[in-house]
């Protein structure tokens, strides 16, 4: 390309750049309030309006930026449009239930990543005038203890109430229902007589015959015969030959225990030998003569059950104990299986749960944790001494008596001091408010130096300290003193490894610090100082 066209095409981009530039307006961005003066309680509305424009991006504070005045509602963003601007106006509610002067501090607004900023405004707070001649004055009432609230007690007592609706519906199931019984377990239950003549029937409506499968057919109709001579006569003849069976046949007969005819023996030997024949020598008798076979072996049935003796009562008794036992080992079996249901339910559900929130979580839950327990109950926020420190922990700060000693009044003016703590488990909170004497910066290094030697006069040793800069969600700005160290610990003589945070705030003629303290190891009592740093807010107007 030549050089002059360059330089032409150069000038026209240049040109057009500060065109484009000259057509772009600065952004407007102004803030006004509805009363600058207001009741203890009462709201005042503080509205913003952007001028930008369309393709602008505009963020409003969020949060509690307004303190000291409290953020009570922040309404929805009303957009105006005229050609190629944008009015942006957004409304917030603040209020404060203290009284005096309060500057309402200067608000970033943000316009394509530059922040611009709106102008501070002073707002006065009046006192709600009392009626003290209308109005009755009483003492002020003693404290008293309130009780707790449980507000995630339900779901435990559900949970606790599903467990046993489990185990009662498992315990019903296997041990108390009456499960139907299959058709092989209602044969089971059958008398052996019953049980060989309707296994007999069975077998002549067999396909044996049909399909020349002999072998299949006289194997199960001598099963059939041993197996009943076996339960009913007491004759031991699942494991017996031919001519061993028959042998034992002819004692009992001749002993008179069991009345058979020759002839009833005879027939039932032919028939174990056609038997034998035919499974061991694949002899193959006219199918008349296997039918015959089975009506042969169920008269000879029938005649084996005729002949026995009337079983005595030491028989029946016998008898009587045995089903008792057979249901007795029945009944432990179900036990067993039932029991092992349930441990494995359990055990399926400890491992599921183990690996989703890990053992230690899972151990802490079913036996319990101190510090666990005050993560997952009710917190409390609340303000805490004057100027106020403004904290949300697990449980309710309590006031300490602070006596001032003689030499302290000449620097002190007053010290508030609320606290709480798990001696057990090394976990304290504590916020202090100081009123000094003079209109003087608050010496924080002196104030740090006090608490550590505190520390150390308590058992505390090998301290680690650590130092940076702190900021509450509304942006005050303070220190952090942290570290770790020994700490003396109830039931221990070498003490235990814990971890400490000093939060320190001031200015001319007072000072405001929070301490808390907690075992090094202990993962919910971190994350309950987290929560609680997060949650920090102080008032540094008097």
């Amino acid at each position: 390309m030549p050089p002059i066209l360059a330089g032409l095409l150069y000038g026209c981009l240049l040109c057009l750049s500060v065109w484009s530039l000259k057509g772009q307006t600065a952004p407007s961005v102004s803030a006004t309030v509805d009363t600058t003066s207001i009741r203890i309680g009462e709201q005042v509305q503080w509205k913003v309006t952007v001028e930008v424009d369309t393709a602008a991006q505009v963020f409003f504070p969020e949060g509690q930026t307004f303190s000291p005045l409290e953020t009570v509602e922040a309404f929805a963003t009303d957009t105006t449009r005229k050609k190629d601007r944008l009015t942006l106006q957004k409304i917030y509610a603040l209020t404060q239930f203290d009284s005096g002067a309060y500057k309402l501090p200067a608000q970033r607004i943000e316009i394509n990543g530059v922040g611009y900023f709106t102008d501070s405004m002073m707002i006065a707070v009046a006192t709600v005038p009392v009626d003290t001649l209308a109005q009755k004055m009483y003492d002020i009432k003693p404290l008293i203890n309130v009780d707790k609230s449980y507000p995630q007690l339900w779901k435990y007592v559900l949970a606790a109430l599903l467990a046993l609706g489990l185990l009662a519906g498992g315990y019903y199931w296997f041990f108390v229902r009456k499960k139907p019984l299959t058709a092989a377990e209602e044969e089971a239950l059958l008398p052996p007589y019953d049980r060989a003549l309707l296994e007999l029937k069975r077998l002549e409506n067999s396909k044996y015959l049909i399909q020349d499968e002999y072998k299949a057919y006289y194997s199960e109709l001598t099963d059939i015969v041993r197996a009943y001579l076996e339960e009913d006569a007491h004759v031991p003849a699942m494991e017996s030959t031919t001519d061993q069976l028959i042998e034992k046949l002819e004692l009992l007969k001749d002993s008179g225990t069991l009345k058979l005819e020759p002839d009833t023996i005879a027939q039932f030997r032919n028939i174990l030998q056609t038997a034998d024949l035919v499974k061991f020598a694949k002899s193959k008798p006219p199918t008349s003569v296997a039918e015959q076979d089975r009506k042969t072996v169920e008269l000879l049935v029938q005649k084996t059950h005729d002949a026995l003796p009337e079983p005595t009562e030491e028989d029946l008794l016998e008898q009587a104990e045995y089903q008792e036992e057979l249901a007795r080992q029945k009944q432990k079996k179900r036990l067993i299986i039932g029991l092992s249901s349930v441990v494995g339910a359990v055990v399926v559900a400890a491992l599921i749960f183990g690996f989703r929130f890990g053992f230690t979580y899972l151990k802490d839950s079913v036996f319990g944790h101190p510090t666990k327990e005050l993560l997952e109950g009710e917190w409390i926020r609340s303000a805490y001494g004057y100027p106020p420190i403004i904290l949300e922990t697990p449980q309710v700060l309590v006031r300490q008596e602070t006596p001032l000693s003689p030499q302290s009044k000449a620097q002190v003016s007053d010290v508030q001091v609320f606290a709480y703590q798990n001696p057990k488990e090394l976990f304290t909170i504590s916020a202090h408010s100081v009123t000094l004497a003079q209109q003087a910066e608050p010496e924080m290094e002196q104030t740090v130096e006090q608490i550590l030697q505190g520390f150390e006069a308590q058992g505390a040793k090998n301290i680690i300290t650590k130092q940076e800069e702190f900021n509450t969600v509304s942006g005050v700005t303070g220190v952090k003193v942290f570290g770790s160290g020994k700490f003396s610990a109830p039931n221990t003589d070498e003490g235990v490894r814990a971890a400490y945070a000093i939060l320190l705030f001031g200015g001319p003629g007072f000072q405001q610090y929070t301490v808390l303290t907690w075992k090094d190891d202990d993962a919910y009592a971190q994350e309950m100082v987290d929560r609680i740093l997060d949650t920090l807010e102080v008032k540094t107007d008097l």
